[in-house]
């Protein structure tokens, strides 16, 4: 239990301490397992299975959320395939030039140094989803392309330890097609197991039974199969809630993960600088390549270096695909151990560069050549909010309920924004007047500039960071408006108003004055409209926005 408890204090405070330089918490955690591998202490018993459980229910959230089509896009299937095939020609290039140079860590012939370019040429599932979700882009045009990219990644990967193992798949694993069949009754028991402790238990019994144990039994990654189980559901209507019930589950276990990532890697000065030079030289290489191939099939400067950013660093799969090499004789073990430190320091570069990605994403979109609008894709183009004079951030159950307000009780023209692109189409087919738009993209911004009719903006957004960088882009282009916002605890709500925010709605503070207003509707029998309690509103707080 004592290396339970030092483990876990450690971590708390290197996630703690990583607040506080704002950077993201899981490079706290990634350093704190390079701290405590390097004291020597080892991974405690059963950390290594939470790591696994970790990563397992992450998979089956990205299923959740995952629209499958977005693999059938060209961008996706396309970038992935070119740049795997490129990179890793590339990389072995570079790798067989250090070790003419006297690297000897990279000696090795040709079918060395592909299999190394191969196993770097992945991206990091568990880090880019974790970046993504962080800031709610998981499911913004550019998220949905990255996460297309993963999962084309992993099945790649899971062909080749499937082709590269000693026992093929069992012959069973045919019988998995009646999957889809029973996706119906997995549904049905979803419809019925409510909103508490059971619904966790329930997603996690799913991500783990049917998902992970069913495919690994059968001889295929399990990894992979809970992310199967999570697209089957993912249609369903209770899909969202399931995946935020299993949010907090997910991330406790996967500070296991970036632990032992961390704790794994216990390298010497020799490796550790080979490493460091590995991702000095390469991951400037992946990240332009992923860059300049979205470019190149249409997407926007600003999505293709969001998506380049987020995709920019080595994946644990590199640590698995080394694995086999090594078992083959084609790899030995010290190679393995410097691709090991690759692996994490490139995960603690890509948090850093990721956590300051709105001035790095400008600095490479003002450098890429100017695009033809006809030639970008349609569902990436820069949006048009018309004519409306109210502009709704964020499109969620909150968002919905102002934008109900301002159409319906003040008879405004407005226009809900969404960076979602599954959310937007059922929005769309509610008879919602939204766009695909993201609140840190700066064209947005210049667009609604423009718009000099509009008169009120709500920052409805799940973050407050995400709100806090529209009040500053919404400010420096001199709008002159109202500005409404919500936010969960009253420090946000200090910060918001002295930045000359003009309505706050804390949404507990709020929840209890409806309560209260509803209750006592009652108990007064006079009111302007007839309907008892109904004190006249006073038109300059806005929908939802006072409080």
């Amino acid at each position: 239990m004592l290396d339970v408890a030092v483990t876990l204090l450690v971590a708390t405070a290197a996630g703690v301490l990583a607040r506080w330089c704002r950077v993201p918490p899981l490079v706290g955690f990634l350093g704190a397992g390079f701290l405590l591998g390097g004291a020597g202490m080892e991974p405690f018993d059963g950390l290594a299975e939470l790591a696994d459980v970790g990563v397992t229910l992450l998979l089956f959230t990205i299923g959740l959320k995952f629209d499958v089509r977005a693999l059938m896009r060209r961008e996706a299937w396309g970038s992935a395939v070119t740049h795997m095939v490129l990179f890793t020609l590339v990389t072995a290039g570079l790798l067989g030039l250090l070790a003419g140079i006297g690297m000897t860590l990279l000696d090795g012939g040709w079918a060395t140094l592909a299999l190394l370019g191969f196993a770097l040429s992945f991206s990091s599932t568990v880090l880019c989803v974790k970046v993504l979700e962080e800031r709610s882009d998981d499911g913004a045009y550019y998220g949905q392309a990255a996460i297309a990219i993963l999962v084309l990644q992993d099945l790649a990967a899971v062909g080749f330890i499937t082709a590269t193992a000693e026992e093929p798949p069992s012959l069973w694993a045919i019988a998995l097609i009646l999957l889809l069949p029973g996706a119906w009754l997995l549904g049905r028991i979803l419809e019925k197991v409510g909103h508490g402790e059971l619904l966790v238990l329930f997603g996690a019994a799913m991500a783990l039974g049917p998902g992970y144990w069913l495919f690994d039994s059968l001889g295929i990654k399990g990894d992979l199969g809970a992310l199967v189980i999570g697209l089957l559901l993912a249609r369903h209507p209770r899909a969202e809630e399931l995946s935020k019930a299993l949010f907090s589950v997910k991330e406790l276990f996967l500070i296991g993960f970036f632990l032992t990532i961390g704790m794994q890697a216990v390298p010497t000065l020799a490796d550790l600088a080979l490493a460091v030079l590995l991702c000095v030289v390469l991951l400037p290489v992946k990240t332009a390549g992923f860059v300049l191939l979205a470019r190149q099939l249409g997407l926007r400067n600003r999505t293709a270096a969001l998506s380049g950013l987020v995709l920019g660093n080595f994946s644990e799969f590199a640590l698995i695909v080394g694995a086999v090499g090594v078992s083959g004789g084609l790899i030995d073990e010290d190679q393995l151990t410097v691709v090991a430190v690759a692996v994490a320091l490139s995960m603690v570069l890509s948090s850093l560069v990721n956590g300051r990605r709105h001035q790095i994403v400008r600095a490479i979109a003002r450098r890429l050549p100017a695009q033809d609008p006809a030639r970008i894709n349609a569902a990436d183009r820069p949006l048009d909010i018309g004519d409306a004079e109210v502009v709704v951030l964020g499109m969620g159950r909150i968002g919905r309920g102002a934008y109900d307000e301002v159409r319906e009780e003040r008879e405004l023209g407005v226009v809900g924004v969404e960076n979602d692109h599954a959310a937007l189409a059922r929005l769309i087919e509610q008879g919602y007047r939204v766009v695909e738009g993201d609140a840190t993209d700066y064209e947005f911004w210049d667009r609604l500039r423009h718009s000099s009719q509009v008169r009120l903006v709500i920052l409805a957004m799940p973050h407050h960071d995400s709100n806090t960088f529209a009040l500053d882009q919404l400010r420096g282009t001199g709008y002159p408006g109202e500005v409404a916002a919500v936010v969960r605890h009253p420090d946000q709500d200090a910060e918001l108003r002295a930045r000359g925010v003009d309505a706050v709605f804390n949404l507990y503070e709020g929840a209890g004055i409806a309560l209260a207003e509803t209750a006592c509707r009652g108990l007064d029998p006079e009111s302007s409209d007839g309907r008892p309690g109904d004190a006249p509103e006073d038109p300059r707080d806005g929908p939802g926005a006072g409080r």
